[in-house]
């Protein structure tokens, strides 16, 4: 398979506090990749750097074959590179379906036109029902978001950032903070996400990672620890080690 993201000797300093510490990554086409360590690993930091919210100290990131370093969020989003948050950044006020079809006009570039009346956008809103349909928000697109359980609220976020037609999509913790009775329902829905999308899925907890990744790497103090398959780093000691708090 052909390697579609990539970063080469990436490092991102905060003073004097190295945050990513000369990280080489390859992620190939269609991957379930897990990025995993334990808490101020930096993965976040690296998925930002990836995204475009934080500019590195030094290093590249490549898309496709393509410097993308220097690149705005926005650039990035447009050449398939989309992402979710720990923290869902969501219009509360907005309902899913609302949400959604301003995600396709800005994929679309309708630039104002997206604001008219929804009925104006047939095309778009059948689009963006069929869209919430696949993340099991049909009944639910019509509710004001901050209405919505937790839940259906990270669904939302990533129904928005697969809205994009992205060709990689990073998951910052997607079940995070949801409660055990909706937690089958965002797990479900994202090991069924398509295959020919790359995702890059930061998670803690285990039992998703294993079931879901193909892929892991390991981030221990911003550096890159050790990479393999499920299988290599589910025997490896010394991640086991790192996670129990042990000395690696």
């Amino acid at each position: 398979m052909s390697v579609v993201l990539e970063t080469r000797n990436l490092v991102k300093r905060f003073g004097g506090f190295l945050a990513t510490n000369d990280v080489s990554l390859s992620v190939e086409q269609g991957a379930r990749h897990a990025l995993i360590g334990p808490n101020g690993a930096g993965k976040t930091t690296l998925i930002n750097l990836l995204t475009g919210t934080l500019r590195p100290s030094s290093g590249r990131v490549i898309l496709q074959g393509e410097d993308i370093t220097d690149l705005p969020p926005h650039q990035r989003v447009r050449r398939g590179l989309a992402r979710t948050f720990q923290v869902n950044q969501l219009f509360p006020e907005f309902t899913p379906l609302e949400a959604v079809v301003l995600a396709i006009g800005e994929r679309e570039r309708l630039g104002a036109s997206a604001w008219k009346p929804l009925v104006a956008h047939g095309q778009v809103v059948d689009e963006a029902a069929a869209l919430l349909e696949r993340f099991g928000l049909s009944d639910t697109m019509g509710e004001r978001t901050s209405r919505l359980p937790y839940g259906k609220q990270r669904l939302l976020e990533i129904a928005l950032a697969f809205a994009a037609k992205p060709r990689v999509l990073l998951l910052d913790e997607p079940a995070a903070g949801v409660p055990e009775e909706e937690r089958h329902e965002v797990l479900a829905i994202v090991r069924a996400l398509p295959a020919d999308v790359t995702v890059i899925l930061i998670e803690h907890d285990m039992d998703l990672v294993f079931s879901f990744a193909d892929r892991i790497s390991v981030l221990v103090s911003g550096a890159l620890f050790t990479e393999g398959t499920v299988a290599e780093i589910a025997a490896d000691a010394r991640v086991k080690a790192i996670y129990l708090g042990e000395d690696a």
